[in-house]
């Protein structure tokens, strides 16, 4: 990995809750098994090196590419609580085994973010899953030792605990060297777009969520989460431009829960937000999505890729909106994305080459699952790499040259 920077009265909430957030049960029962399928992938076994630099005017070399990795919501429910205690050997909580499947796609990259959906409990705790989740700082640790460099907080439940979950959280990711972006604790810092370097490029990482499953935003605080609104995501990436932004990257929480196609209003945003122009070149240059806990389609649209929703990356045993134990609740994918240089001068930072890499959360061992990489040994796994990949693919992503990697 190269170097990078990393400087609610109460039953009417309650009914908020459960409508809103339902798709963040949790049940008791694993995923079926599924038979054996060869594997047939559309990308060879990595990203590949970046483009190489071209000759800029003037003989001088041009920055060098980049690339970058986004993943889905990390969502500690009580047994994945339960296991992070259990793999810390009854001393704390350690979330890092569950992620060691994945550190190696994380970790290679210039630039990898994460999505922390849920809020942090005091330290010694009490901690908790759903429906108000709190959970161990201690997963902070885990982001930054697998690789991640920055983390979306906007999400329905970042107000679970208020000011002061909001707070704790971001608190811990500053220890853990993680950046973030779409909550704050100032107006100062909310006014700030989190800007990160990857390769010769600065890239900003903007986030938003839908909405906070009706927790108001704290009394005098108007700008500690931000909500998703057009005009604004689009104002700011026009502000990261102006703050050096050479890359705007939208992390945005939205869709309908446990659909796998994306909603009409997943599509018209990503519509207005990828036609939106400045100078002659977009105004945001990528846009990744979350908290559908299903995985949904990568489409590029007015040239710009657009992944409406990653799965979850951790989660556990997902209960639907009937009531029922829903195995897609555990898939997902990463995103990577190699970023090139301008061709000419004042131009735009384009993706040469996209990919996605098959995630599951196997719920019994507690631990990510790369299936890109696996090895067959278990015959779910190519089962559920195809279901992945059908969802990925299903709005003609292969034809604009997404592959499948490893």
């Amino acid at each position: 990995m190269t170097s990078r920077t990393r400087p609610a009265g109460v039953v009417a909430l309650a009914a908020l809750l459960l409508a809103a957030a339902t798709g963040c049960t949790e049940g008791s029962e694993g995923p079926a098994g599924g038979a054996p399928s060869p594997e047939a992938t559309g990308g060879g076994p990595g990203s590949g090196p970046p483009a190489a630099p071209s000759a800029a005017p003037g003989g001088a070399s041009a920055p060098a590419g980049f690339t970058l990795v986004a993943s889905g919501d990390i969502l500690p429910h009580d047994s994945i609580i339960r296991r992070a205690a259990q793999d810390a050997g009854g001393d704390g909580y350690d979330f890092a085994p569950m992620l060691s499947g994945v550190k190696s796609v994380v970790s290679r990259a210039d630039l990898a973010l994460c999505h922390m959906e849920t809020v942090y409990g005091k330290e010694g705790g009490p901690y908790t899953g759903y429906p108000a989740f709190k959970s161990p700082p201690q997963v902070a640790a885990a982001l930054k030792a697998t690789g991640y460099d920055s983390c979306s907080t906007a999400s329905n439940h970042t107000l679970d605990d208020g000011a002061a979950g909001l707070g704790r959280t971001l608190d811990a990711l500053d220890r853990a060297g993680v950046r973030h972006a779409g909550s704050a604790r100032t107006a100062e810092e909310a006014a700030k777009p989190t800007l990160l370097t990857a390769g010769g490029a600065t890239v900003a990482q903007l986030a938003y969520t839908y909405g906070t499953n009706g927790y108001p935003m704290p009394e005098g605080q108007p700008w500690a989460v931000r909500t998703l609104d057009e005009r604004k995501v689009i104002a700011d990436a026009r502000a990261a431009r102006a703050a050096g932004a050479d890359v705007v990257v939208v992390s945005v929480h939205w869709g309908s829960e446990w659909q796998t196609e994306p909603d009409e209003r997943q599509l018209g945003l990503g519509r207005a937000l990828t036609a939106s122009r400045s100078g002659g070149r977009p105004d945001i240059d990528l846009i990744i999505g979350t908290h559908a806990h299903v995985p949904q389609a990568y489409e590029k649209v007015n040239g710009t890729w657009i992944v409406y929703g990653m799965g979850d990356q951790i989660a556990g045993d997902m209960i639907n909106h009937e009531g029922a134990y829903d195995a897609r609740g555990n898939q997902g994918s990463i995103g990577r994305f190699t970023f090139g240089p301008p061709r000419t001068p004042g131009g735009r930072w384009e993706v040469t080459k996209a990919e996605f890499v098959p995630q599951w959360f196997d719920t019994a061992r507690g631990r990510v699952v790369n299936l890109g990489a696996a090895d067959g040994s278990d015959p779910r796994h190519a089962e559920i790499r195809d279901t992945v990949r059908q969802v990925v693919l299903s709005r003609g992503a292969a034809a604009d040259g997404l592959v499948m990697g490893r």
